[in-house]
């Protein structure tokens, strides 16, 4: 089990495995947050990890690894964090939030803002995407202040990442960011 709070979890170096494939599952996997793992993202992993991918109608919903690493180096202020997801051995995605970032960030509203979520497309519609959501929102839940977990997702619809975070539980605030994209709540408290 793969916890936010220890360094085992945060920092473990990541072994690439390229040669792992996703199982010929075509229905939805029982994953849960036991099976999923953030890893720290290393000289090791760090090509493995710019090589994920969304299908070709999520690309202009979804910015790539790459650029976001080349965001998080250029926005220090929102305190980027972001992991490799593996499942066992196999990579299947990438997460970024920001972790505390200054209130008066216009481009990051909030304290904790879910910045990036990427599950390879060998490997979506499997559960890996909640199962990575569950872990970041676990750990945000154990940082100062935290009430809300906010995101934004461009409008539209065919490959709009919006139906899986409305079904999460974030609801549409009303309003936008300044790029357009509608910003979403999840509240953190019961």
């Amino acid at each position: 089990m793969c916890h936010w709070g220890s360094i085992a979890c945060s920092q473990r170096a990541a072994v690439g495995s390229p040669g792992l494939s996703p199982p010929r599952h075509h229905g939805r996997m029982n994953v849960t947050t036991e099976s999923v793992s953030l890893r720290e993202i290393t000289d090791v992993n760090r090509a493995e990890v710019e090589r994920l991918s969304v299908t070709a109608d999520q690309r202009s919903y979804v910015t790539s690894v790459s650029q976001s690493l080349v965001d998080a180096a250029e926005n220090p202020n929102a305190r980027p964090w972001y992991w490799a997801v593996y499942s066992g051995e196999a990579l299947v995605g990438f997460v970024m939030i920001a972790d505390g970032g200054p209130d008066e960030s216009t481009e990051y509203v909030g304290t904790y803002f879910l910045w990036r979520l990427l599950i390879d497309q060998r490997w979506q519609r499997r559960g890996f995407g909640r199962a990575t959501l569950d872990l970041v929102v676990d750990y945000i839940r154990t940082r100062p202040d935290a009430r809300t977990l906010l995101t934004s997702v461009a409008p539209g619809s065919e490959g709009s990442p919006m139906g899986f975070y409305l079904g999460y539980g974030f609801t549409l605030t009303g309003q936008a960011q300044e790029d357009g994209e509608a910003l979403l709540a999840l509240p953190l408290t019961e």
